[in-house]
């Protein structure tokens, strides 16, 4: 069983906020971020398959609401108090105001200046609360040498995720206390949290949250799913509410007409036009007769230079092969190449990681790993996740052999869709595409507008990220500088960290 022990010291995720309400004796339940992080942690709680125990101690202002009550089952949670002044008092109208029966109780451990004046214990001229030896309800942990209790928050901030990770391993299944304060679930303080994601995997919840990735964009967080090309989206209410209550503004995804339309969206649901290239696929032999003879003379070429192609397992040596590649040269496209400089056991690990859903392709001379193609499996649909050669056999048409070994491996696995990013950022590159069979296929674009924050974004139009917004008539005359930016930009990088060649 998972023990926690959850210590509601004050009301706000801000301590400042916290500060000021505690310190002016404030009491008001009906604001939303009233007990936020404690809401979240008790939903976590709730949805989790692993077997869970949490004792929640509350202090005077921090009495949980009507609503929150609901969501603290007796099965698997414990209302206790958490005494900061005076234990008669708190524990009366602690029950009084839940209808629970407090069993347990704990002392506001801190000690500090501004926690004594906070709760006004400087009139009764102590640091620490004190409980009298008759008092009836008993103190958690009873036996703290067979159950120790240990902090959650302060060891997450020490020894990172993967330490976490470890330390929990090493205590499963013993009788232990993990002891957690609300206020530190996404933040840091010099010595606590955040433990957000530790608490997620030590839960096993929240996982529909995991392929997201956010972004500042204008006033506003905007997230969206890293598969969302490859599984259909449509966010759920429960769904948007998670995102709200860990502070995303906006939440955006893609509709996958090929796939899965979407049917009557909310009217507050801000839609704009996207794009794919996308190559629909029969069989091998329309594509051959449909792309045009100087597209095949290119895929001869290779074969005549001695250019060998083929589906190729991860392996070291596979990693080993693309990260040379990666390494050729910093710039690519005239703009810098964001993996020039990774460390082998990066590449590595990225190979490895996405081999379950992958086919790699390899184009080989001499038996040296020259270009690699990597096809990504989703639902209905198969996306070219990277296309890579050497520059110095660039007048081998490496890329060339390399798609239509990929057309050929969707083919005979009756993979109709093969996408290839978008279509409008990078003129060479769809000249490329186009002349290999991809067209533009249109997509819309939702935006779900979560906050005020995220509703005032949307309605000055500033969600979007900056290149996407441009106008197409502007984007050509711009290429070039921001090509020159982001070559200047990695050459900063590259100087202040005084990295000169790729290290693995």
């Amino acid at each position: 069983m998972i023990k926690l022990r959850i210590d509601v010291d004050y009301p706000y995720p801000s301590r400042a906020k916290s500060f000021l309400y505690v310190g002016f004796r404030i009491k008001k339940r009906k604001s939303g971020n009233y007990l936020k992080n404690a809401r979240i942690i008790a939903k976590m709680i709730n949805e989790s398959p692993e077997e869970v125990k949490a004792y929640w101690f509350f202090t005077p202002y921090t009495i949980p609401d009507a609503k929150f009550l609901g969501l603290l089952n007796p099965s698997r949670h414990e209302v206790g108090l958490h005494v900061v002044v005076n234990p008669y008092r708190e524990w009366k109208i602690l029950e009084n105001e839940t209808n629970r029966t407090i069993n347990y109780y704990t002392i506001h451990g801190t000690e500090w200046l501004v926690a004594q004046l906070l709760w006004g214990r400087w009139r009764h001229r102590v640091k620490q609360a004190k409980v009298p030896d008759d008092f009836p309800v008993r103190i958690l942990p009873a036996d703290p040498t067979n159950n120790p209790t240990f902090q959650l928050d302060l060891l997450s901030q020490k020894r990172g995720y993967k330490g976490m990770m470890e330390t929990l391993q090493r205590w499963a299944g013993k009788e232990v206390t993990w002891s957690i304060h609300p206020e530190w679930l996404f933040k840091a303080g010099r010595a606590r949290g955040p433990y957000y994601q530790v608490l997620k995997s030590f839960l096993e919840v929240d996982k529909e949250l995991d392929p997201l990735r956010t972004r500042k964009i204008g006033f506003a967080k905007v997230a969206s799913s890293s598969t969302e090309y490859q599984k259909n989206v449509y966010p759920t209410d429960d769904f948007l509410e998670k995102l709200r209550e860990r502070g995303i503004d906006v939440f955006s995804f893609l509709e996958r007409k090929w796939s899965s339309p979407v049917d009557n969206p909310p009217a507050i649901w801000k839609k704009t036009e996207d794009n794919v290239a996308m190559l629909q696929i029969e069989n091998y032999e329309g594509w051959w007769s449909n792309v045009g003879k100087k597209t095949r003379n290119m895929v001869r070429r290779a074969e005549k230079c001695g250019v060998r192609v083929a589906i190729v397992e991860p392996s070291d040596t596979l990693a080993e092969g693309i990260w040379k590649i990666y390494n050729e040269t910093p710039v690519r496209q005239e703009r810098a190449f964001l993996h020039y400089g990774e460390p082998l056991t990066t590449v590595a690990g990225n190979m490895y990681g996405s081999k379950e859903n992958s086919t790699f392709i390899g184009a080989y001379l001499n038996d040296e790993l020259v270009g690699f193609i990597q096809l990504l499996y989703g639902e209905d649909i198969v996306i070219i996740s990277q296309i890579l050669s050497m520059m110095k056999h660039w007048d081998k048409a490496l890329n060339n052999a390399l798609l239509a070994k990929a057309v050929e491996v969707c083919s005979s696995k009756s993979q109709r869709w093969l996408m290839y990013g978008r279509i409008g950022n990078h003129p060479s590159l769809d000249k490329f595409k186009e002349s290999n069979g991809f067209v533009k296929y249109p997509l819309t674009r939702y935006f779900v507008p979560l906050t005020w924050k995220g509703k005032v974004d949307v309605r000055l139009g500033l969600q979007r990220e900056f290149k996407d917004a441009l106008p197409q008539s502007l984007k050509g005359s711009l290429i070039p500088v921001m090509n020159w930016v982001s070559r200047n930009r990695a050459r900063s990088k590259a100087h202040v960290g005084g990295k000169t060649e790729p290290t693995n």
